[in-house]
Formats: structure tokens, sequence, C-alpha cells
């Protein structure tokens, strides 16, 4: 399938990659868009990484948009341990090291935890927080799962190989083939013997629950429900009811849970009517 002119379009457009130190961390982080803009945070999910936005942050024009690698994913260090607090601060960081002015955080499942832990240890660094298809992980980890996860990655003799094998976590049957060669060529790194993938399998199992971090959130709020993921209409009405002044909840038709993966140009909507109705103003 030949990439539409709009994804080569976005990717043409390089991003600078820059890295900060967060308790003796290096994260790493790529930005694009003209200083001193309206400044947007993107938050990855969880075994992802910052590629996952190249063709999305593009896209919200008129802003300074930087992507962030949390700790133990992407081009960024590894930890001991992974505490969602220091993640929150690895956010705000970064925003604060490519002079982001109380930008909007926006966080994919796992990110969308994460953004929200801002919003609520972090309120004065940022506008707004956008959450996109997060559950409220109300579920303890199943021990079983969780030790699977966390084995060691195979490593491919090849790349063409390695990438052949990506899959999302949870699995999603439709993804955009241009967009998931894109994403798993960045998913990979180069060790002895071959490839394997970027992020520390022993990041899982850090907890976080949205049900506890959403009544502390003291900025405003918007969630993004993808139509096929993992948040009922029935848990996004419950969620709203948790919070402490309400929260707008848009659909994205038609979307598994990663929908910069299926359906990037609805997310891409979303996101710029949420910025221009003033998402990174306080109401």
């Amino acid at each position: 399938m030949t990439p539409p002119t709009w994804f080569t379009q976005a990717l043409a457009q390089q991003p600078e990659h820059r890295d900060v130190v967060v308790s003796g961390a290096r994260v790493h982080y790529r930005a694009w868009g003209p200083a001193g803009a309206p400044g947007v945070v993107l938050v990855h999910g969880g075994a992802a990484h910052s590629g996952w936005w190249d063709h999305v942050a593009p896209l919200l024009t008129g802003r300074r948009v930087v992507a962030l690698d949390l700790t133990g994913h992407g081009d960024s260090d590894r930890r001991e341990d992974y505490d969602p607090l220091l993640w929150a601060r690895e956010v705000v960081a970064v925003a604060a090291d490519a002079g982001l002015d109380r930008p909007v955080v926006v966080g994919h499942s796992m990110g969308g935890w994460v953004a929200v832990t801002v919003g609520v240890e972090h309120p004065g660094d940022i506008g707004s927080v956008v959450v996109v298809d997060s559950p409220l992980n109300d579920r303890p980890p199943d021990e079983r799962r969780l030790r699977e996860r966390r084995r060691p990655h195979r490593v491919y003799p090849d790349p063409d190989e390695a990438r052949a094998r990506f899959r999302t976590l949870p699995p999603q049957d439709v993804l955009l083939p241009f967009v998931r060669e894109h994403v798993a060529a960045g998913s990979l790194q180069a060790v002895e013997g071959g490839w394997t993938w970027k992020f520390d399998p022993d990041f899982f199992g850090t907890r976080l629950r949205l049900r506890d971090l959403l009544p502390g959130v003291a900025v405003p709020l918007t969630f993004l429900r993808c139509e096929h993921g993992l948040v009922s209409p029935e848990m996004a009405t419950e969620m709203v009811g948790l919070t402490r002044a309400g929260m707008p909840v848009v659909d994205l038709p038609d979307s598994g849970h990663h929908p910069m993966l299926d359906q990037p140009l609805a997310l891409v909507t979303a996101l710029r009517t949420v910025l221009a109705l003033g998402g990174d103003r306080p109401r």
C-alpha cells in the first residue's frame, strides 16, 4: 500500500532530537514546530516510544509539540525501578527543557495515566490534560501474564524478521500498514547477535489506577474514547463522575485502542479541536 501524501509530508518534517537528565537518567525527546508557540506534550503508551507520534505531531500546526520516551522506553535510559511519580517528573522536565509554557499534555493508554498523574502532582506546570483511551485499570495484574511479559526480549538476526513480528499491546487487528512499518522500524535497536525491541520489559507491573488519580486532577481534562478500544461508554461515564469539574468525552469512530495506528486523522482532528477550543487554558 502506497503511503498517502499527508503521511509522507508529515514524516518529511523531521523533529529535533534532544535529551534532558531527570534523577540521573537521560530522557530523550523529539520536538516539532516553532519555539515560543503554544506547547503540546505527547506521552506514548506502555512498550511504545515517541516515534508513535511522528505522523501526528507535525499535523498539530501552530504548536510547539514534543514527544518524549519515558525511561525504560525508546531511546531513553532504563532504571532499576519505574515510579509513576518519576515518569510524571520526566514529562514536566521535558516541557521545561523545550521552553513550553503550561502545555497541553496528551497521553495514550499508560501514557494517559502518566498525563493524569502530571495533572495531580504538577498542575501549575501544565494547562490541561487529554487522555486517549486509558481505562480505569482496577483489576490487579495477572501474575502469570506479568512473568511472561517480563521475559527477556528475543534477539532476531534480521531487522526485517523483527519488524514482521511487531505486535501491539493489547493486540489490534487493524493497523495502517505504512504506519505500522514506520513505528515497528523505530521500535528496534541493534544488540549483540542481531536486533531486538527497545523497551525494558521490567517496566511491566508499574501500577497506576485512574480511579485513584482522577479526583485529584486540578486542571481541565478531556477524554478521547476509542470506539473499539478498552473503555466502554459506561466506564467513560463513570470516569466523568470521578472528576472535580466534569470531563468532555469524545468518541473516535471505528478506532481500536491505538488510534494513531488505525485512525490517525480522526485523532488529529480531535486534538486540533481540543486545542482550538482552548484546551490549554484553565477553565
